[in-house]
C-alpha cells in the first residue's frame, strides 16, 4: 500500500514542478531573440570558474556560471556588451553584434590584484546582489596562506574561523553549525555526500587543498537543490586537470607529505589530476620503539589520502568526469615474544588495530541540451566503515607437542551507498534561472556489529544488529527571479521521501529566500526554509574516538525536521564586504544515548538506547569580509543560545548544548607585504563549552547479593551541562617566502600555532589536590606548537 502512496506523492510533486515551469514559461519578456551562452575557464588550465559572472552593460542585465563553468544569456538586442569577470580574475570585456544564437567561450588570466573596471552596475558578483543569504565563499588561496596546526593547511580549520560555526574541541575539525550537530552537515565531494570529513580522531579533515577547486558553506536559506541534512552545506569542487601542460605541486611538512600532478592526457580534450598526502609519524616512530622493546613490539598511527580525477570533452555540448577518493586513518599495535617452560616453547603473536576510512567515486555526464538547458548526471558510489579489531595466536612446540591457538575479536559498522541523479539548469531569460532535478539513494546501514572466533571454541559468536536497506529519494525545482529591478527572490520546493521496514516517510519542504536592493551597493535578505533529515548519527560521549554509528530512520525513530528563518542585510563597501544575519532554528526528531548508554551494549537494539528530542538556536552574526589584494581576511562575531530537550534526560527541563558558545570571535589576515613574501594571523575568542559535573556528593548504600554492604559514594548532578569551560582564545601566526627557479617555484612557511601559550580546557573533571580536597581539574591538549613546511610547485 505504502507504494502506491510513493507513487501518488511522486506525481504530486511532478505537477508542482511542472506549474513552476509553466510560469516561468509564460512570464512577459519570455520571447527572447539571441542567446550567448559558453563557458567561463581559468586560462592556462582549463578548470572551470565556479559562479563567474556576465554582465551585459546596454540591458544592465547579467547571469553566473553554473558549478561547471556553464552561462546562457538571452536579450531582444543584437547588440551586446559583455563582461566577463570572477573574484581573483582580470575582468574580459566582449562587444559585438549577433544576429543569431552564438557561442562564446572565455578564458579569464589570474590577477592577485582586480583591476578595476569602470562600469557603474556591472559588479554582478558582489554580495548585494544575490538572492540567496548564509553562504560564504573562501578564496583557495585564502585556505592556503592562513596558520596551520602543525603547518597542516586544512580547509575545515578555516570554516571554523567563520560565524556561525563552531570548532567543538581544542583542535578539532568538527564543524558544528548554528547549533546543528556534524552529523547534520551535507559535506559534498564533486557533489557525493561523505559521512566522516576526519582524519587523526578528529584534529584534521579529508580535503586536501592542493586538490579543490572550490569550496562553499552554506548555514541558512538553502537552496531546493540540497537536502538531506538540517544545519549546512559544505559544497567542495575538486580540480578538474589542466588542458593545457603537465603541473605539480607538493610539500614536505611536520607530520605529513603531499604531492599533486595534473596534465592533458590529450591536449584540450582530456586531463587528468592526482593527489596523495600521507602521514608518517609510524615510519619515524618505528626504529626507536623497536630499539625500546628489543625489536618485539610496533605501534604506529598514519592517515592516507588519494584523490584522482579525469575529465573527458566528448564534443562541444558533452563532457564526462570521472572522480575518485579513497583515505584510511589506522591505529595499531603488534607485540611478539616467546618463552620457554618445562621444554615447550610458546610464540605468541598479539595485535590490535583501529581503523576508519571513506572510498568515494562518481560518474558524472555534462550535456548542454540547447543554448538555454544544461543537464548533469552523475552515478556514485560511496562507503564509510569503522573496524576496531584485536588478534592473537599461540602456537606451542616441544617434545609431542605442536598445537596453534587463535582468537580474534572484531567490532564494525558503517554506511554504503548507490545514488544516482539528475540536474538541470534552464535559463529561459535574465529574469529567470531555473533548476531542477532528482535523486535516488540506495542505502546499506552496518549499525554495529562484534564478531569473535577462537579455535578452542565450537561455533563463532556475533552480536549486534542486522544490516539495513533502505531507499532515499527526492525531487526540487527553484526559479531564481527578478521580481522588479530591487526585489529578487529564490523560490523552491524539496520533495523527499524515505523506505525503510515497510515503513514510508515524505516530506515537502518550501524554501524561500529574497533580497531588495536598496541602493547599489546595499541591500536587505530575508530567508525561510524547512529541512528534513532521515538519517541519524550515534555519537558517543566521550575524546571521540571514531565510533559513530550511523542508522536510519525506523517505525520507532522517525527523521530529524528542522525550520530556519533569517532577516540580514549585506554592503559591499570600497572592496569589503559587510554582512549582518540574526537567525532562529528549531529542531526535532534529535536523538542521543540515554544516561549509561553506549555503543558497546550489544545485547541492547540501538532504538532502545536513545532519547528523541528537540532543539533550538537563535544569535546573531556578524562579518566583514576582504577577499582580494594585498590585505585580505575577515573579522566575524557570533552572539548565539542553542538548547537541547529530551523527555528522558534532565528531568524534561531545556539544557544548553555541549557545544553552545555565547560569545565567539574570529579575526584572520593575510598580508603579502613584499613580492616573495606574505604573513598572516588568525585569531579566536569564545565562551568555554558546557559540561556536566557534579553540584552535591553523598554517601550511598549497596547490598551485595552475597550478604553484607558497602557505602559506594554517589555524585548528585542539578541539572546537564550545567558548568562552563574557561573561555577560549588562542593567537596563530604564519610567515612565507618564495622563489621562483627555473623549474618551478619553491617555498619555505614558518608557522606558531597558540603564540602566547594559552591553555585552553580539552576537557575538565573532578580531581583532588595534594591535601585530598575535591576540585575541578582543567586538561589541556596544545600548549605553543612551532611548525614547518617546505612547498614547491613545477
Amino acid at each position: 500500500m505504502y507504494y502506491a502512496k510513493v507513487f501518488y506523492d511522486l506525481e504530486k510533486m511532478k505537477r508542482l514542478i511542472f506549474i513552476l515551469l509553466l510560469f516561468g514559461l509564460n512570464l512577459p519578456g519570455f520571447a527572447q531573440k539571441i542567446t550567448i551562452s559558453g563557458t567561463i575557464t581559468e586560462e592556462g588550465t582549463g578548470e572551470h570558474l565556479i559562479g563567474a559572472n556576465i554582465y551585459d552593460k546596454i540591458s544592465q542585465k547579467g547571469t553566473v556560471a553554473n558549478q561547471f563553468g556553464f552561462y546562457s544569456y538571452t536579450t531582444n538586442s543584437d547588440s551586446l556588451d559583455l563582461f566577463f569577470s570572477f573574484v581573483g580574475f582580470q575582468t574580459q570585456h566582449i562587444r559585438l553584434k549577433a544576429g543569431k544564437d552564438t557561442v562564446i567561450n572565455v578564458s579569464l588570466m589570474p590577477d592577485g590584484n582586480l583591476q578595476e573596471v569602470v562600469v557603474s552596475a556591472s559588479e554582478m558578483d558582489q554580495i548585494q546582489e544575490v538572492s540567496r543569504m548564509s553562504s560564504i565563499n573562501v578564496p583557495i588561496k585564502q585556505i592556503k596562506e592562513l596558520p596551520a596546526l602543525m603547518g597542516e593547511v586544512d580547509v575545515f580549520k578555516v570554516l571554523q574561523l567563520l560565524p556561525g560555526v563552531q570548532s567543538g574541541t581544542e583542535g578539532g575539525s568538527g564543524l558544528y553549525v548554528r547549533g546543528g550537530g556534524p552529523d547534520q552537515n551535507l559535506i559534498l565531494l564533486d557533489g557525493v555526500p561523505v559521512y566522516n570529513a576526519s582524519h587523526l580522531f578528529g584534529f584534521f579533515s579529508i580535503f586536501n587543498a592542493d586538490a579543490i577547486n572550490n569550496v562553499e558553506l552554506i548555514k541558512g536559506g538553502f537552496p531546493s537543490r540540497y537536502g538531506g541534512r538540517l544545519s549546512s552545506v559544505i559544497d567542495v569542487s575538486m580540480k578538474e586537470g589542466n588542458m593545457q601542460e603537465f603541473k605539480g605541486e607538493g610539500s614536505i611538512g611536520l607530520i605529513a607529505s603531499k604531492v599533486t600532478v595534473e596534465g592533458p592526457i590529450k591536449k584540450d580534450q582530456t586531463s587528468f589530476i592526482f593527489s596523495a598526502r600521507r602521514t608518517y609519524l609510524d615510519l619515524l616512530a618505528r626504529p626507536i620503539i623497536k630499539a625500546a622493546t628489543s625489536g618485539n613490539e610496533n605501534v604506529g598511527y598514519y592517515f592516507y589520502d588519494l584523490n584522482g580525477k579525469i575529465n573527458h570533452v566528448v564534443n562541444d555540448k558533452n563532457r564526462l568526469y570521472l572522480s575518485v577518493y579513497s583515505g584510511d586513518d589506522k591505529v595499531y599495535s603488534r607485540y611478539k615474544d616467546f618463552y620457554v617452560y618445562d621444554n615447550e616453547r610458546t610464540d605468541y603473536d598479539e595485535e590490535f588495530g583501529l581503523r576508519w576510512g571513506n572510498f568515494i567515486t562518481a560518474l558524472r555526464w555534462n550535456n548542454v541540451i540547447n543554448s538555454r538547458l544544461f543537464s548533469n548526471h552523475t552515478f556514485t558510489h560511496s562507503r564509510y566503515k569503522f573496524d576496531l579489531f584485536s588478534n592473537y595466536e599461540e602456537k606451542i612446540t616441544g617434545a609431542g607437542v605442536n598445537e596453534t591457538n587463535i582468537y580474534s575479536e572484531r567490532y564494525f559498522s558503517g554506511i554504503r551507498d548507490w545514488a544516482v541523479k539528475s540536474d538541470f539548469d534552464y535559463i529561459p531569460n535574465p529574469d529567470h534561472y531555473i533548476r531542477f532535478g532528482t535523486n535516488v539513494i540506495f542505502h546499506k546501514f552496518s549499525p554495529g556489529v562484534y564478531a569473535s572466533k577462537s579455535s578452542e571454541a565450537e561455533n563463532d559468536l556475533r552480536l549486534g544488529a542486522d544490516e539495513l536497506n533502505s531507499v532515499e529519494y527526492a525531487l526540487y525545482a527553484e526559479d531564481d527571479i527578478n521580481l522588479s529591478p530591487r526585489l529578487k527572490a529564490n523560490l523552491g520546493l524539496h520533495y523527499s521521501g524515505f523506505l525503510t521496514e515497510d515503513q514510508h516517510y515524505n516530506s515537502l519542504q518550501p524554501r524561500i529566500a529574497a533580497r531588495y536592493l536598496v541602493n547599489s551597493s546595499t541591500s536587505l535578505k530575508a530567508s525561510f526554509v524547512t529541512m528534513t533529515q532521515f538519517i541519524h548519527l550515534l555519537t558517543n560521549a566521550g575524546l571521540g574516538l571514531p565510533t559513530d554509528l550511523w542508522v536510519p530512520a525506523t517505525p520507532t525513530i522517525g527523521p530529524q525536521e528542522a525550520m530556519q528563518v533569517a532577516l540580514g542585510g549585506v554592503r559591499n563597501f570600497k572592496g569589503f564586504e559587510i554582512t549582518l544575519e540574526a537567525y532562529y532554528k528549531t529542531m526535532n526528531g534529535l536523538i542521543e544515548y540515554k544516561d549509561g548508554a553506549t555503543y558497546l551494549n550489544l545485547d541492547e537494539d540501538w532504538q532502545d538506547k536513545v532519547a528523541v528530542g528537540e532543539g533550538r538556536s537563535y544569535g546573531a552574526e556578524f562579518l566583514i569580509q576582504r577577499k582580494v589584494g594585498k590585505i585580505s581576511g575577515w573579522l566575524g562575531y557570533t552572539l548565539s543560545n542553542t538548547e537541547r530537550r529530551f523527555d528522558e534526560v534532565n528531568f524534561g527541563k531545556w539544557f544548553p548544548y555541549k557545544y553552545d558558545r555565547r560569545h565567539d570571535v574570529s579575526f584572520a589576515l593575510t598580508h603579502e607585504w613584499k613580492d616573495n613574501k606574505d604573513f598572516s594571523l588568525a585569531w579566536v575568542y569564545g565562551t568555554g563549552n558546557a559540561v556536566s559535573l557534579p553540584t552535591q556528593r553523598y554517601e550511598g548504600l549497596e547490598i551485595s547479593r552475597y550478604g553484607g554492604f558497602s557505602r559506594p559514594n554517589v555524585e548528585y548532578y542539578e541539572s546537564r551541562n550545567n558548568f562552563r569551560n574557561r573561555d577560549y582564545h588562542r593567537l596563530d601566526l604564519s610567515f612565507s617566502w618564495w622563489k621562483t627557479k627555473r623549474w618551478g617555484e619553491r617555498k619555505w612557511t614558518l608557522g606558531i600555532y597558540n603564540v602566547y601559550n594559552r591553555m585552553n580546557p580539552f576537557f575538565m573533571d573532578l580531581g583532588s589536590d595534594n591535601q585530598g580536597n575535591r576540585k575541578v581539574m582543567q586538561y589541556s591538549l596544545f600548549p605553543v606548537i612551532p611548525s614547518f613546511s617546505y612547498s614547491f610547485k613545477f
